[in-house]
C-alpha cells in the first residue's frame, strides 16, 4: 500500500505543477516557446490545420523521465 501512497503523492505533485504552468506559464519565457519550437510542424490548408509539436513531445518526455528516475530512488 505505500507504493500507491507515494504514487498518489507524486501525481498530486505533477498535477500541481502543470496546473501553476497553465496559470502562470505565459509569464515564463520558456513555456511561451513551448509548441513553437523549429521540430513543431503546422500544416495549414483550406478549412483544415494539423499541429503536430515533436519537438514540444519529446523534450517534455525528456523530463518526464527525468522525474520519474529521480523520484524512483
Amino acid at each position: 500500500m505505500s507504493n500507491l501512497g507515494r504514487m498518489l503523492i507524486i501525481f498530486g505533485l505533477i498535477l500541481l505543477v502543470m496546473g501553476l504552468l497553465i496559470s502562470y506559464g505565459g509569464n515564463i519565457p520558456i513555456i511561451n516557446k513551448l509548441g513553437k519550437l523549429p521540430g513543431d510542424f503546422v500544416i495549414k490548408r483550406e478549412g483544415f490545420v494539423l499541429y503536430f509539436p515533436l519537438a514540444t513531445s519529446l523534450i517534455l518526455s525528456a523530463i518526464v523521465y527525468l522525474l520519474f528516475k529521480v523520484f524512483q530512488r
